[in-house]
């Protein structure tokens, strides 16, 4: 694995927001001052904003809080917790690790090289901008128990963030959370198992915390940030809370399947009663979204008639 200890080192020293000058950073590091710009352009491939001002140095556009293993550890009690900061994918650390991991253990990273979202996009993850959270999870019970389970870690996601004053977030079905009818987080679980072993499965969420700009040929929807909307959260906190009431919902999970949390589902649903079109490839399907229903389909109704809706190329648009 590539050494990252000079640019994680310097983000340290920039994280408190302050302008720090190329002298005094190469004589902190032991380089010189084109040594230091050098590392600071790995900062910026890392999606990290750094300014620079003749005469005054290196800074970034406001104080960034990091991740801090111990603090997570401390107050989540048990169960294994890996905080990364440079990692290809959260998921995929899990999915390599998978015979040596236990139900409701987690990784955590400040920066994914290759984050994943659904259907092999790309999920942008700037350093230190957002929250990148993976756990792994046992269903005994086999892959057909773990139908709805991407809603049900949508609403465990939206409760937090409404405990940490992010009241207006809301669930979008399968697998996103929107703010004000904009992508505000996403979710990708991967299984395996065959039927009648037991589902191993991984599942991530990013949540965008603090994402500056993005170009469009790499996040081609609407999205939003915390931040932008005037919502700062702890990260810490967040994923300590994440992981905690993560690993409660999936134990009521699998005692009563996703009937347990429908009613939760629709206090939080993005688009009930709306006009929405489902996208499956080039065909568009208008309709009223009248929620979900046991099976984790979407119920969508054309001319007084509701229809269950499944499957992973389905995709939710608001109606014109």
């Amino acid at each position: 694995m590539k050494d990252y200890k000079i640019p994680l080192t310097l983000i340290g020293i920039l994280a408190d927001g302050e302008f720090h000058s190329g002298e005094q950073l190469g004589e902190q590091l032991g380089m010189s001052r084109a040594a230091i710009n050098k590392h600071i352009q790995t900062l910026r491939d890392w999606g990290i904003d750094v300014f620079t001002v003749p005469g005054k140095g290196y800074s970034l556009p406001a104080p960034i809080q990091l991740l801090e293993r111990d603090v997570i550890l401390n107050q989540i009690g048990d169960g294994s917790v890996e905080v990364l900061p440079v990692i290809d994918s959260t998921n995929q650390y899990l999915i390599n690790r998978i015979g040596e991991l236990h139900s409701g253990d987690v990784c955590i990273a400040e920066y994914q090289q290759a984050g994943r979202g659904r259907r092999g996009r790309q999920w942008f993850s700037p350093f230190g901008a957002n929250l990148y959270l993976s756990m792994y999870w046992r269903l005994e019970q086999g892959p057909a128990a773990a139908v709805g389970l991407s809603l049900v870690i949508g609403i465990v996601m939206a409760e937090v963030l409404h405990k940490l004053g992010a009241n207006e977030v809301r669930v979008k079905w399968p697998n996103d959370l929107y703010l004000h009818d904009r992508k505000l987080a996403g979710i990708l679980v991967e299984l395996t198992g065959k039927t009648g072993d037991a589902a191993q499965i991984v599942f991530g969420g990013g949540i965008n915390l603090a994402m500056r700009n993005v170009a469009t040929d790499i996040v081609n929807q609407g999205w939003i940030n915390l931040q932008e909307a005037g919502i700062s959260v702890d990260r810490n906190q967040l994923a300590v809370l994440l992981i905690k009431e993560l690993r409660q919902s999936l134990r009521q999970f699998e005692q009563g399947g996703l009937a347990t949390f429908l009613a939760r589902w629709e206090k939080l649903d993005n688009f009930i009663n709306r006009p929405v079109k489902l996208i499956i490839g080039e065909r568009e399907i208008p309709g009223i979204s009248r929620g979900i229903n046991e099976q984790g389909a979407l119920m969508l109704e054309q001319d007084g008639v509701i229809t269950p809706w499944v499957g992973g190329e389905i995709s939710l648009r608001p109606g014109d």
